[in-house]
């Protein structure tokens, strides 16, 4: 077995870690005072913030409207199916009434 110290493997190991040590020299460091001065920001035309939204707004709704779609779908299949078992039941109920009405008459000869 090779002494740590010579082996080359152990070396490399130990230059890795002291490569990290040590920040680079144009980081700065809590004890120094940072101009945090920005630069000006250039003012967008109207007619390119006009362009911007429309492509964000397309953007957006490319993104969104398939799942729009999807949820909307399944919200009007549970609107479809329960306005159904109502019309159904109203049906059902009308012509009860209907057929009771009718047996209740008197019979004319």
């Amino acid at each position: 077995m090779s002494d740590e110290k010579t082996d080359p493997l152990v070396l490399r190991f130990d230059a890795l870690l002291s490569r990290g040590r040590e920040p680079p020299a144009d980081l700065p460091v809590l004890t120094e005072i940072v101009n945090d001065e920005r630069a000006p920001r250039r003012a967008v035309d109207a007619a390119t913030l006009e362009a911007l939204a429309r492509e964000l707004e397309r953007a957006v709704l490319a993104r969104v409207a398939p799942e729009l779609e999807r949820i909307v779908g399944l919200a009007l299949e549970g609107a479809h199916a329960e306005l159904k078992k109502s019309v159904t039941q109203m049906v059902r109920e009308a012509v009860a009434a209907s057929v009771a009405h009718a047996l209740a008459l008197p019979k004319q000869d």
